[in-house]
């Protein structure tokens, strides 16, 4: 999850499998109704669900940690790679989606990341709020 974009069919069948776990029990053949809505599971303890993670949001937070870590230009290999295969003219990620396959997909959370950080576009820092 930390490393691709999962897609929402995906997202879905993992969501299937795990409320037919947390429904069904050790009763495979059960054919028992939810007690409660998926949403309401996914709450956290404090706001009385069951504290099960969302896996989109997990998934893209886990993506979103690269561009933190792009951004901030951390001592990382692949980050000086990218940045000197990709923007070694000194312009940040717009538009143009290049890169491979694992970076497209960092960056289909671009948007995502500015509404989160305050990008400095002079030292390529981020800030969060």
């Amino acid at each position: 999850m930390s490393t691709f974009l999962l897609q929402q069919i995906v997202i879905d069948q993992i969501d299937k499998f795990r409320k037919l776990c947390l429904w069904r029990g050790a009763e495979i053949n059960a054919k028992q109704r939810p007690k409660t809505a998926w949403p309401m599971v996914c709450r956290s303890k404090e706001e009385g669900g069951l504290g099960v993670l969302n896996i989109k949001t997990q998934n893209e937070a886990l993506l979103l940690k690269h561009l933190h870590k792009f951004f901030n230009k951390e001592d990382v290999p692949w980050v000086s790679l990218v940045w000197e295969k990709y923007y070694s003219n000194g312009r940040l990620p717009g538009n143009s989606r290049q890169g491979s396959f694992w970076w497209k997909d960092v960056l289909k959370l671009l948007e995502k990341f500015k509404g989160m950080a305050k990008v400095n576009v002079n030292n390529g820092k981020s800030c969060f709020f």
